[in-house]
């Protein structure tokens, strides 16, 4: 029976190289997106690239309002892929809200709640609802696509770093808890990854301190796409596991500014 991914936050960037990935390994894909129009033609354009198999785009947001998680709508993807009886094997949790320029004495509680209700919560419930299913389908794995700054800590994102701290103690007991059922709950952390953000603002990427790696190289959308699949496809005793993708900036103390 043939497998198949769902990938949130898959209209741009990273989340695109995972779709590529599962898909060219011959995966279904079910995908969301926050925009219909956008989810509309990404699915026109995934399903012209790989005709071998079948892909499904949703588009879903993760919040009625910055308080308040669209639990309604997680539940109404599920109910819909069940009525197709599509299985949901592999969950991959790439979509986030960044909590950019989140300033402690200048913004509004909502905007941290905004961040805690997407990147924690509102993951929390597709995890619910995915893992109800892997129970009773023989097992799965879920991977978070987290990121390196829930230990190293950037201005102006206080939000983002707290949640996705919080996130690695959400995979871990997911992991502990879910793991009889033969759900593995893993996370992949990477670094920079040269996005279009990377490609719009070539000045300030040019010498910012974390694209001095001791790789010297800073990550592109497919190095993060293997790592999930290496937890969806290969890490079959592994759960509750990080694997890091930043070129070695987490171990360093200090980037190595080369001198010009």
């Amino acid at each position: 029976m043939k497998k198949t991914v769902l990938i949130t936050g898959a209209c741009k960037n990273t989340g695109v190289d995972i779709v590529n990935k599962f898909a060219s390994e011959g995966y279904d894909v079910v995908f969301t997106g926050r925009n219909p129009d956008t989810v509309k033609e990404c699915e026109k354009q995934y399903k012209e690239a790989f005709k071998n198999v079948n892909i499904w785009g949703y588009a879903i947001d993760s919040l009625k309002d910055e308080r308040t998680v669209d639990e309604e709508a997680v539940k109404a993807l599920f109910e819909d892929l069940d009525k197709k009886g599509i299985f949901i094997e592999t969950l991959v949790l790439n979509a986030a809200d960044q909590g950019l320029n989140i300033e402690i004495f200048e913004n509004p509680l909502t905007d941290f709640m905004r961040v805690i209700n997407t990147n924690m919560t509102w993951n929390y419930c597709l995890c619910e609802n995915a893992a109800k299913r892997m129970k009773v389908g023989g097992g799965g794995s879920i991977v978070f696509v987290n990121s390196n700054t829930a230990y190293r800590a950037i201005p102006n994102r206080i939000a983002y770093s707290a949640s996705k701290g919080g996130q690695l103690g959400m995979m871990r007991a997911l992991a502990l808890d879910l793991g009889k059922y033969n759900i593995r709950v893993n996370a992949v952390l990477p670094g920079m990854i040269k996005t279009d953000r990377w490609v719009k603002n070539p000045d300030f990427y040019k010498n910012v301190p974390s694209r001095f790696t001791p790789l010297c190289d800073v990550a592109v959308g497919s190095d993060i796409a293997d790592a999930v699949w290496y937890f969806a496809a290969h890490a079959r005793n592994t759960t509750g596991a990080e694997l890091v993708v930043d070129g070695g900036n987490t171990i360093q103390l200090y980037p190595i500014i080369p001198k010009e």
